[in-house]
């Protein structure tokens, strides 16, 4: 059987509300990604992922869904993404579209129908509890705070919502349910689209009986991921949704997965038996928050260069022929992954290029969120009135309100880890707004957009940009940097993280400074009567490669091909 087309693939995450706005108003819509189009074949990528377009109220910026065969009229119609859809066919590009199907908005005609009575058809949609002791029925906690509970005037009785209460948990024990949903996706797949990426995907099943999660703080609601994290009745629901949908068509699919070791990601997506293409482990999301928080964005630590090499190599080691990686830095959800890993002071250009070396030189599909070809950093807004983000605006409260926390310091931890950093408007050019917008973009664009966006970056043969185009080239040049075996080399230096990719003949040596400091390398005995060549690296090329040891600069990146 030959490999599955997305294996070699590079995926491009569009977030329709910051990317392009047509129409002046200030919302990115689809007309406007019609526009960039050329932009991003020019760059190389072979699919793009489009965040969700659907009809919505936008309490969390589209993932609370009214309507999954409607789009937001912010965004257009219909009729302008099917025009999309031919115009990215037509450039030999792929479209992926997002599916949430953990929870919908209560704007949704089922979450209104089910609210009306206890015996309506569509009660058992979403999932529906008594109060207990004139509470909630458990004392989980919100992903964005709060209780996971709310209660509706309507019928006395609570409705459960892992996130905000505009987003009510979906029933999926439910047989009804859940045809209902498989009816949607195959009608987005009959449109021609090409995947889908499952948001929350592991949080379908809940445990039966809904019990408290453990107490691990004094706050009156705990973090209850092990009654609703990989739950007793998922893979079921998984392999339902294979035979029923996904297996009958020629797609790939991503599954958001939070929580997950190596052990879930291999029955997740092994070549055989798996239930999706790849998934998104969020372990290196993890290595700057402390072990208490489970969002990873209430705290900020230290993270450790040895962490990530302990975690990225478990992740290379263990999936190897029983599974497939994702390889990302950020998305909508995470911080810019210069601000958080590199250096987007002195050092902005070197480390931003050195960071998508690095990950793209990991075994697994590379997705590259918009703005991160151009080096984009986090915001450090002045008022929480500049943020928008629900998570945010719930958090920074929670912190000053409740936790007594300085504004500042709350402030301080926004400017670190929010979501809205990845989410102001695409820097395209120079001129106002960044020529995102003709109108007041819904959200501030970054102030340094001067200095950093497309414009320039096209017109700079040394822009971050190229560094990005180059690495997509040599993915399709290279088989052993989709499909060769990983080593890692020197676990315990403080500040080189080196590995092999290795396939047949072919035998690449990747080296990475992440540090401030020049670091010596010292090549391997076996290699020094070897021709090597420099593939790629973040600085201008020396002549060549020969001395037994290497200094790599301040965030320098080689990527070395060995021959003969």
């Amino acid at each position: 059987m030959p490999d599955p087309w997305w294996k070699a693939s590079v995926i491009y995450q569009v977030y329709p509300r910051s990317f392009c706005d047509s129409n002046g108003d200030g919302i990115g819509d689809l007309p406007g990604i019609l526009t960039r189009l050329d932009y991003l074949k020019q760059l190389g990528v072979d699919v793009i992922w489009l965040s969700p377009v659907y009809k919505s109220p936008n309490v969390d910026n589209g993932y609370d869904i009214s309507d999954y065969q409607q789009i937001m009229p912010e965004f257009g119609t219909l009729a302008d993404w099917e025009e999309l859809l031919r115009e990215i066919h037509g450039r030999g590009m792929k479209l992926v579209m997002d599916l949430v199907v953990n929870h919908t908005s209560d704007q949704h005609l089922w979450f209104q129908q089910s609210r009306q009575s206890k015996d309506n058809p569509y009660r058992d949609y979403y999932i529906w509890r008594q109060g207990k002791d004139g509470r909630e029925p458990n004392n989980w906690a919100a992903h964005f705070g709060g209780s996971a509970w709310t209660r509706d005037a309507l019928t006395g009785e609570y409705y459960l919502h892992l996130f905000t209460p505009q987003q009510p948990d979906l029933n999926w024990e439910n047989p009804h349910l859940r045809r209902e949903i498989y009816t949607m996706m195959r009608w987005w797949l009959d449109k021609g689209i090409d995947g889908f990426r499952m948001d929350v995907i592991n949080m379908l099943s809940k445990v039966e009986g809904l019990p408290d999660a453990p107490i691990l703080d004094k706050r009156p609601y705990q973090y209850a991921g092990t009654h609703f994290i990989n739950g007793p009745r998922l893979f079921e629901y998984l392999e339902e949704m294979k035979r029923e949908v996904l297996s009958r068509y020629d797609i790939m699919t991503v599954g958001e997965t939070p929580d997950v070791h190596t052990r879930d990601g291999i029955r997740f997506t092994h070549p055989q038996t798996g239930v999706m293409s790849m998934l998104f482990q969020f372990e290196h999301m993890h290595l700057d928050a402390g072990p208490d928080d489970p969002s990873a964005r209430r705290s900020i630590h230290p993270w450790r260069l040895s962490d990530l090499k302990r975690v990225m190599s478990r992740w290379q080691n263990d999936l190897y022929e029983k599974g497939w990686n994702s390889q990302y830095l950020e998305n909508h959800d995470q911080p810019r992954s210069v601000s958080r890993f590199g250096d987007d002071g002195k050092y902005r250009n070197e480390s931003a290029k050195l960071l998508a070396i690095f990950y793209f030189m990991l075994q697994g599909t590379p997705y590259i969120y918009q703005g991160q070809e151009l080096g984009m950093t986090n915001v450090k807004f002045e008022s929480i009135d500049e943020y928008r983000d629900v998570e945010s605006l719930n958090m920074y409260h929670e912190l000053v309100e409740e936790m007594g926390i300085k504004k500042q310091e709350a402030l301080n931890l926004l400017h670190a880890k929010s979501r809205d950093n990845a989410r102001t408007p695409m820097q395209w050019d120079g001129s106002p707004n960044a020529g995102f917008s003709t109108g007041q973009p819904w959200i501030n664009v970054n102030p340094n957009y001067p200095e950093i966006n497309v414009e320039q970056a096209l017109s700079d043969p040394d822009s971050i940009y190229y560094t990005y185009q180059r690495l997509i080239q040599l993915r399709k040049e290279h088989p052993a940097i989709v499909h060769g075996r990983y080593k890692l080399l020197l676990p315990k230096h403080p500040q080189v993280y080196a590995f092999w990719r290795e396939m047949e003949e072919e035998r690449l040596l990747v080296l990475l400074n992440f540090s401030h400091e020049p670091a010596e390398f010292e090549l391997p005995d076996e290699l020094r009567s070897h021709y090597l060549e420099l593939l790629i690296g973040n600085y201008p090329p020396i002549a060549e490669i020969d001395s037994a040891n290497l200094c790599l600069r301040p965030y320098e990146a080689r990527v070395i091909s060995i021959e003969g």
